[in-house]
């Protein structure tokens, strides 16, 4: 007999092809191969040219030409432009990095709680080249509740930590959401926005066993006038941490600690070289 696949089914399995997509990106999170804190002595960093150094405001690079067979190599690269000299970049607090060049690769200059580094991205990163699939639940109705949005009449900045110790998150929080889930009611803090999106950062019981421990990402569903919404818990998602140790994302709230067992969504990717 010829198993019917449902339409349900069918839109999880394309939202699984998107996040593979998402992880196989020649320069994104899986191509990382190293996060490099700077100080405000200039130094060298290991496989990258330029010497590098940082003060409370800056980060400034020193780069000379290079004249040889593989000067590409050696070259960075701002926005097309050869950087020679001393260049001074100044990236955002929690923002997107400053995109610097070299050969293939990427050198984002970031900014988190105050303090500057350089992420590499290479993509020939052994992670990206050893990634098959990411693990995840099979899709289960079960899993999606409907919840009822209320919105902050002000939106409130929450803090949370992250898995590098010493950093900070802030998140813009515009709201709860309650929601029913195995027989108790549950209501959690929402981040971002109507315009741009709404989701959740969670932990639940299975957090640190199958899933990753720090915390998951939930999208939710724009909110109907009077409030409602759909949570897919199916589509729970991995943050960057989940994949490498070259990330620094947050950790979830307190008070989005659930302590039922969410069995669904995506699943830890290292758990079997962690254990």
């Amino acid at each position: 007999m010829t198993a019917t696949v449902t339409e349900f089914e069918q839109q999880w399995a394309t939202w699984r092809s998107e996040r593979e997509a998402w992880a196989r990106q020649p320069l994104g999170w899986l191509s990382l191969t190293g996060l490099h804190w700077l100080g405000e002595t200039e130094e060298t960093i290991e496989g990258l040219p330029g010497r590098w150094r940082a003060d409370r405001e800056n980060v400034y690079v020193t780069a000379e030409s290079a004249v040889s067979d593989t000067a590409e190599l050696a070259t960075l690269r701002l926005g097309g432009a050869v950087l020679l000299g001393t260049t001074v970049l100044t990236p955002g607090e929690g923002a997107p990095g400053l995109e610097v060049r070299t050969g293939a690769r990427l050198i984002e200059v970031i900014r988190r709680s105050g303090k500057f580094a350089l992420r590499v991205h290479d993509p020939a990163a052994p992670t990206l080249a050893a990634f098959t699939e990411i693990p995840a639940y099979r899709p289960d109705p079960r899993w999606v509740v409907t919840g009822r949005f209320e919105p902050f009449e002000v939106a409130r900045v929450v803090t949370t930590g992250a898995v590098v110790p010493g950093l900070e998150h802030h998140h813009v929080a515009t709201g709860t959401v309650t929601f029913e889930l195995a027989g108790s009611e549950h209501k959690l803090v929402v981040f971002g926005n109507q315009t741009l999106g709404l989701h959740l950062l969670i932990t639940d019981g299975t957090s640190g066993v199958t899933t990753y421990g720090g915390a998951r990402r939930v999208d939710l569903s724009r909110p109907a006038p009077d409030g409602t919404l759909i949570i897919d818990f199916n589509r729970t998602l991995n943050l960057p941490c989940a994949f490498t140790d070259f990330a620094t994302c947050p950790i979830a709230p307190a008070e989005n600690r659930l302590r039922v067992d969410i069995e669904a969504g995506e699943q830890d990717p290292r758990r079997e070289q962690l254990s």
